[in-house]
């Protein structure tokens, strides 16, 4: 029996895809004229929904996507106790906007998490959330609450622990995460809870060597594969492949994944306890 202070968790793949989308527009491929519904893939999120050590529903972020809005009401979610950013590039953000209607549901302020550069690109864009006293009109924006993350830092949210991990998108250092329950001490629970520990590895080029040591003993890995082809910035099936083996974790899904790839034709080539993900696949 897990000795976890947090109980009932569910990991989802919000959105699968890649910064286009599957369909593509203007395309008619095989995979963008699919009709398996495991080929229609929105831009990449996920969230992480629990009990908290108190008996309360928690639901966390990762990501806002630009098609936030459907993958919210696909799920019924209707609360959010927190956002955290990955990086700040625009299929990962641009669904920021949306979640003031988790504002007026719950009655209270979001508290976001993000490195510096990623905070930088959302008071940018998002300059009538964050300099609210400016807009010509009181309109209807987002509450939220920055916080700075890094690196060098855990994060304990609800009774769970996020550890960032140093990744690299092409040149541009961006942020996983290794998520693991607590216990009633305030601990990392030695007996973790299914799908825990997992780390979710979306937008990877590259492993930098201080963030190895961290992927190890993992349940769950979440893990970018963009094409059959190299890509600067992505890993392909093959890069991916290989990372996979070397981390070696329990299970590991698939994320990021453009109409290059057709899910009923490489899934079933994959290496043993290796599968695509999929919009709406709950993990638990």
């Amino acid at each position: 029996m897990t000795d976890a202070a947090v109980r009932d968790i569910r990991f989802i793949i919000l959105g699968s895809g890649t910064s286009a989308g599957v369909p593509v527009i203007g395309c008619d491929c095989d995979v963008c004229t699919s009709d398996d519904p495991r080929d229609r893939r929105t831009r990449p999120a996920a969230c992480i929904q629990f009990t908290d050590p108190h008996g309360d529903p928690r639901i966390v972020l990762v990501d806002t996507s630009p098609d936030l809005r459907e993958q919210v009401l696909r799920h019924k979610i209707v609360r959010c106790d927190g956002i955290i950013y990955t990086h700040n590039h625009v299929d990962h953000t641009f669904g920021l906007d949306d979640v003031r209607r988790f504002n007026a549901v719950m009655e209270k302020p979001i508290t976001v998490y993000a490195e510096p550069h990623t905070f930088e690109h959302l008071r940018r864009v998002y300059r009538h959330i964050f300099e609210k006293e400016k807009n010509i009109n009181d309109s209807f924006v987002a509450t939220l609450i920055p916080q700075v993350i890094g690196p060098e830092r855990s994060l304990d949210l609800h009774g769970v622990r996020w550890t960032p991990l140093r990744l690299l998108h092409g040149r541009l250092p961006i942020l996983g995460f290794r998520i693991e329950a607590l216990d009633r001490r305030g601990q990392v629970a030695e007996d973790q809870p299914s799908p825990l520990p997992l780390a979710y590895c979306t937008d990877v080029s590259s492993v930098p060597p201080e963030t190895w040591p961290k992927l190890t003993g993992l349940r769950t890995l979440i893990l970018d594969m963009l094409r059959y082809r190299k890509h600067p910035t992505h890993m392909s099936v093959d890069q991916a492949i290989e990372t996979a083996e070397h981390i070696d974790a329990q299970q590991t899904f698939f994320i990021h994944m453009t109409h290059d790839i057709s899910h009923a034709d490489l899934d079933p080539k994959l290496p043993e306890r290796m599968a695509l993900s999929y919009d709406g696949l709950i993990l638990a």
